[in-house]
């Protein structure tokens, strides 16, 4: 190993940069043409009377949908309970039947079948992804407005 000694380098000193007489800085901007730019204080001194105002708008309400928050999970015992209420049949011929429909609703889900389920409504798998305990799918549900039955109003719904 060498033990040389390290001298700093030394930068030659910069010589100033040659200044352009006015004369000669005048004649190439008039060569130019007149220029477009303005300073920042020309600007402001050359504006063209006020800025105009902003146009008043008239303020408009805005109607929100109201969330539905706390309403219970249907379960099926549940669903269970309001058919037979509805139906008037037994649980016991109810149950099977429910069973049923809701593991072909399952699997028409899974193989990305819409479902359309008057007055229930249209329902469409927009995104699915499989998980490690299932799939977890994103859906679209349209559902219809309730039809009135014409001459009377509107106060009997044909679903009734």
């Amino acid at each position: 190993m060498s033990t040389k000694s390290r001298t700093p380098r030394t930068k030659p000193p910069r010589s100033a940069p040659a200044k352009t007489p006015a004369k000669t800085r005048a004649k190439k901007t008039a060569a130019k043409g007149p220029s477009t730019r303005q300073s920042s204080a020309a600007k402001a001194t050359t504006t063209r009377g006020k800025a105009p105002a902003a146009a008043k708008v008239a303020p408009t309400l805005v109607q929100v949908k109201e969330a539905v928050v706390g309403q219970p999970d249907l379960r099926k015992k549940e669903l269970i309970d309001l058919a037979v209420e509805r139906s008037g049949l037994k649980k016991k011929d109810v149950k099977p039947a429910v069973e049923a429909i809701l593991s072909v609703l399952g699997e028409a889900l899974a193989d990305g079948r819409e479902l359309n389920l008057r007055p229930m409504g249209k329902l469409k798998v927009q995104r699915q992804e499989e998980k490690a305990n299932g799939t977890v799918m994103v859906c679209r549900i349209r559902q219809p407005r309730p039809v009135s039955v014409k001459g009377t109003g509107g106060a009997v719904r044909a679903a009734q």
